[in-house]
């Protein structure tokens, strides 16, 4: 919240006003000054809006509600209040169904710091609760509350604490496979995870426990379903080693799968690296080559070292990939941090051959660099079809962040100069980019608590924010982009701007789709994502795909380039929703009856669907249909090779089918 200092303030009466001891008997006040007797009403306060999550015994209530819309301070940051301490919530909604907007702590300046303000936009004639309470002490104080003329911010955020438990809060992922993004809380031997609630808002905490985790957290994690059951497994990046943590029994069991080599663990990720469609690991080695993990097929991974950065001193920080040369392939960049004279300091990219095997392309594509960097922000800034680089600097030693736009031919101009990044002096550990205000420009959230604001042009502008850096995702579902500190959700403040979420579910490649590259056209031209486990340095983010539209409404297509190289299009889709898209769902042939050894018949159909094979010994495990929003709506085992459809509405859906070896397979058929 912004901070502000009030020794006088002109035209404001001053009121002895007794609030009422409930929510319910909240006193009606106005704009100006009010002196509050002492906090003796017995309502506890169990919501809180602000950063301390202590619970209190007492509280004094009051309403207001404006006559316009305001920007509106309410604070106890006053002269007359010197040596005081304390707490306020404000609340929207009824008095039995709190909503939290805002609180404040300790935000003050006079005297000892810890009286309290908030600076928040109200609307006209909503009736917002104001209650004060008894956290650090109940006696009296005096508090304003100003109006100003409204001032719209470029970006703004409002807290709401949440009970985590576990010792790591850094993972922001959908857990359960309802799409929505949970939250995700590790400890030696449970996971706490607070699942999205689909119709209401908030979450619901679920614990589970783990067999012995050997490896915790302590500088990454990343998460992805690398055993394909649907639900995303978790990769715990420790300082001595690598666990995962792979689900079973339908994401309610979490097992520890702990590897015994040594690696100092930074940054990790999943990802396809040989795209035979199973997610592979990767794990950068802070004093080693690095590590990857080859997944078999069946959910086994097997250790390897080096190939993917072998510098002997390591050095070996920030790992993000990235499809930079636009071949349908992820490529690989590490931010590398190393002080002294060594060559460990000088930052990698490798670009993937498309065959398993990498080249270290570094000084020819001009990304050879020494400053010392824990993580790159990777993005499309200027929404002209490829992949640029904010190469974010930790430490002044080798040089400030530098700005690299990609100039399509493999290889990338320093625009450092002019961007707005030539200024900016605030360095840290994370850097990541995302569209924070849905303008349609892709911005950076990086050091100092700032967001550098996308101007649409390759600069940009800084925006201070009260968050730091900490795992993304939408945690309330409302097209804007959350972040979670600690046992705080900072809720992205919804502006006028459009947006679209694209949710994929991959067949022939990988459950998430990483490495899926999403693109959306309209009127602005063309928007670009490349779908990561794994960015930034320590956290793990939403893998979701969000665009923001800006004033824009009509998006005319999206296509989506799966690691297979199923192309989906999808026209005209509504801005404003959450669209699911299995692979091969909206290819552009109508119908595909093969499904691996298997064909499908009739199509259209009325009442069955059947199945030939090529192959008597291979047998059908199991068959899923979608309906075209990406939703199950049928589960069979084909007994006798054949499903029916006659309890489906008319209409297209997509059909998987899974073999007894687990391969599964995608096709499309029509029910008339």
């Amino acid at each position: 919240m912004k901070k502000i200092t009030l020794s006088i303030i002109l035209g404001i009466t001053s009121w002895m006003t007794n609030a009422q001891n409930t929510c319910a008997a909240a006193l009606p006040i106005s704009a100006g000054s009010h002196v509050v007797n002492a906090v003796d009403g017995p309502t506890p306060i169990t919501i809180l809006c602000g950063p301390n999550t202590t619970n209190a015994t007492l509280s004094e209530w009051y309403s207001y509600t404006p006559t316009n819309n305001y920007t509106v301070t309410i604070t106890t940051d006053l002269a007359i209040n010197s040596g005081k301490d304390t707490r306020f919530n404000v609340y929207t909604g009824g008095c039995a169904a709190l909503s939290c907007v805002a609180g404040d702590d300790d935000s003050g300046v006079i005297g000892n710091g810890y009286l309290s303000t908030a600076t928040l936009n109200m609307s006209s004639g909503t009736t917002y609760y104001i209650a004060f309470d008894n956290r650090w002490n109940a006696s009296g104080f005096t508090f304003d509350i100003i109006e100003q003329p409204l001032v719209v911010p470029v970006i703004s955020f409002s807290p709401q604490t949440v009970s985590l438990s576990g010792t790591y809060n850094n993972c922001v992922v959908d857990m359960n496979g309802d799409n929505l993004d949970d939250i995700v809380s590790v400890s030696t031997s449970q996971l706490q995870i607070l699942y999205k609630n689909t119709s209401t808002a908030g979450f619901t905490s679920t614990v589970i426990p783990t067999t012995s985790v050997t490896n915790l957290p302590t500088w990454s994690i990343a998460a992805g379903d690398y055993n394909k059951d649907g639900y995303n497994d978790l990769l715990l990046g420790g300082g001595n080693g690598a666990t995962f943590l792979q689900t079973a029994n339908s994401g309610t069991i979490y097992n520890s799968v702990n590897y015994a080599q040594y690696i100092f663990c930074q940054r990790s990720n999943f990802t396809d690296i040989n795209k035979d469609g199973n997610l592979d690991a990767f794990v950068c080695h802070d004093v080693d080559p690095n590590v990857y993990f080859m997944n078999n097929g069946s959910g086994i991974l097997t250790y390897n070292q080096g190939g993917l950065g072998d510098h002997t001193e390591g050095g070996n920080y920030g790992s993000i990939w990235v499809d930079y040369d636009n071949d349908g392939d992820s490529d690989l960049f590490i931010a590398k941090c190393r002080g002294g004279s060594t060559t460990a300091n000088i930052n990698e990219l490798h670009r993937n051959n498309g065959n398993g095997t990498f080249t270290n392309v570094s000084v020819a594509a001009n990304m050879a660099d020494p400053i010392q960097t824990w993580s790159s922000a990777w993005g499309d800034f200027d929404n002209d079809g490829d992949m640029d680089a904010l190469v974010g600097a930790s430490s002044s030693a080798n040089g400030m962040h530098k700005l690299m736009r990609n100039n399509g031919n493999g290889t990338f101009s320093d625009v450092t100069a002019g961007s707005g990044y030539d200024t900016f002096s605030s360095m840290g550990i994370e850097h990541v980019a995302h569209d924070f205000n849905n303008d349609g420009f892709v911005d950076v959230f990086g050091a100092g608590n700032t967001i550098m604001i996308n101007n649409g042009n390759m600069t940009f502008s800084p925006y201070a924010v009260t968050p730091s850096n900490g795992p993304i995702g939408d945690l309330n579902n409302d097209g804007f982009l959350d972040i979670q500190n600690g046992s705080t959700i900072y809720y992205n403040n919804p502006n006028a701007n459009h947006w679209i979420k694209i949710n994929l579910r991959g067949i022939q490649s990988n459950s998430n789709g990483i490495g899926a590259r999403v693109e959306i056209y309209g009127a602005w031209g063309r928007q670009i994502r490349d779908v990561r486990s794994g960015d930034g340095f320590r956290y793990m983010s939403t893998l979701n795909t969000h665009f923001g539209i800006g004033t824009e409404t009509q998006i005319t297509q999206v296509i989506i380039r799966w690691p297979s190289g199923v192309v989906d299009t999808i026209l005209n889709p509504t801005s404003n929703q959450v669209l699911t898209v299995i692979e091969g769902s909206n290819t552009l042939e109508m119908t595909d009856n093969s499904l691996g050894n298997f064909t499908m018949y009739p199509n259209p159909t009325r009442e069955y669907i059947r199945f030939n094979t090529s192959n008597s010994d291979e047998k059908i495990k199991s068959v899923s249909i979608y309906d075209i929003s990406g939703k199950v709506v049928k589960k069979d085992t084909a007994s006798g090779n054949a499903v029916s459809v006659q309890d489906l509405q008319n209409g297209t859906y997509m059909i998987v089918l899974e073999n007894e070896y687990g391969k599964k397979f995608s096709g499309k058929f029509i029910k008339n």
